[in-house]
């Protein structure tokens, strides 16, 4: 088969702390039902330092009869199923992959589950993020709330911790760490290539998984054991140059089946069933069907800058100023000041109504000076500018209204 584009990235990226896990001892879920509902973005080492620990009680615990079919199933069984109520994972995007992988982690009983996401809900976004409906886009609603929201109604048994965050070198070993396994949802490889640093410093496994067009791909990444992002596409592509789902749009099956064998793969990890891991690349192309399984274990390369040397470039990364990303094909440019900052969205609502139209929710605030700009202010002072793709422009529109 002609195979896929080799960085074939998934949708959209998003982030609440929970309810006690079965497996979670009384001392645990006590402290777990007076946790915050969303930690907002800066917040995050009091999150981390909060949250809820998923703990085994009794082997011979009940396994609720909820996942009944689980235990039926002989490779999780109870013992599996209670490793799963044992297990942490972090999610990092809510778009279409990771609203798909989070929908399975929690009603497949996962502990615990950290959502991540820095975006807020859209109605282009209903097609294929599962988790949202048309209240969620027409309110704003952050897609790391609005899926633990979600998600807490599906099963009350799982703590969820949602972050409303974009993850970035200062915050990624806060938000990566203290989980069992990272699940990858994103919408870009700069943030995989994070993810894959605080895989390999810390020793956890990933699951990589990007999906477009009709096109998708997974692979499980274990630290030590198989050839590691870096091993493999040695450093991101340059910006553009990869298709992505809001330029080659993308269809709804193809983002279910590469989530769901993200999903089976994970729950192998988690319930440490090695022996039947997958440790090849999965590629598929759903439209013209093809589907290819590479064998990638001789990928390890001996001089990887993360594997190898432990130089962890993506982690480490200098951020000077404030850092402007353009968001390809969505007319949209994030500019996020260095610091996060303690930013008061009613002041700013203030001061912004005479110049324009203004919305807030506690979550964030949309300010349109004109018809086609629309500048979202978030409390820690990002801001993504939508309506431009000049990066010029868009720090013109933030140092006009924002004048920061």
């Amino acid at each position: 088969m002609s195979s896929p584009h080799p960085y074939p990235p998934p949708d959209d990226q998003s982030s609440a702390a929970s309810s006690p896990s079965y497996a979670a001892g009384t001392e645990a879920a006590a402290e777990s039902t007076a946790q915050p509902e969303t930690v907002q973005a800066g917040a995050t080492s009091a999150a981390a330092a909060q949250a809820p620990q998923a703990r085994a009680t009794d082997g011979a615990a009940e396994v609720p009869a909820r996942y009944s079919r689980h235990v039926l199933f002989k490779p999780v069984g109870e013992n599996g199923q209670r490793a799963l109520g044992r297990a942490r994972v972090a999610i990092v995007g809510l778009g279409a992959l990771g609203t798909v992988l989070a929908n399975h982690m929690v009603r497949a009983g996962v502990g615990f589950v950290r959502l991540i996401d820095r975006d807020f809900v859209e109605e282009s976004n209903l097609q294929r993020q599962m988790l949202y409906d048309e209240e969620d886009a027409h309110q704003a609603q952050p897609k790391a709330s609005a899926a633990a929201a979600k998600l807490r109604l599906v099963n009350s048994l799982v703590g969820i911790e949602a972050h409303v965050a974009d993850l970035n070198p200062l915050n990624a070993e806060e938000l990566l760490t203290g989980v069992d396994l990272i699940l990858d949802g994103t919408d870009n490889f700069s943030v995989r290539f994070l993810i894959n640093d605080v895989s390999v410093k810390h020793g956890i496994p990933w699951l990589y998984g990007g999906a477009v067009a009709s096109r998708g791909v997974s692979l499980a990444i274990l630290p030590g054991e198989t050839p590691c992002l870096r091993c493999l596409f040695g450093s991101a592509p340059a910006h553009g140059t990869a298709d992505t789902c809001d330029t080659a749009g993308v269809i709804g099956p193809i983002i279910h089946m590469v989530a769901s064998y993200q999903a089976t793969e994970a729950m192998k990890i988690l319930i440490g069933d090695r022996q039947h891991l997958n440790r090849r690349m999965q590629q598929w192309d759903l439209w013209y069907n093809h589907y290819t399984s590479v064998d990638v274990s001789g990928a390890r390369k001996a001089d990887c800058p993360a594997c190898a040397h432990r130089s962890f470039e993506y982690l480490d990364a200098e951020i000077d100023g404030e850092t402007i990303q353009t968001l390809c094909g969505r007319d949209s440019v994030q500019i996020h000041p260095v610091r996060p900052a303690d930013f008061s969205l009613e002041h700013w609502e203030q001061r912004l109504a005479p110049l324009g139209r203004v919305s807030r929710n506690k979550f964030l605030l949309r300010f349109r000076p004109s018809d086609d700009i629309t500048l979202a202010v978030f409390p820690d002072g990002r801001v993504l500018v939508q309506g431009v793709t000049d990066p010029v422009a868009a720090k013109t529109l933030y140092s006009r209204y924002i004048g920061m």
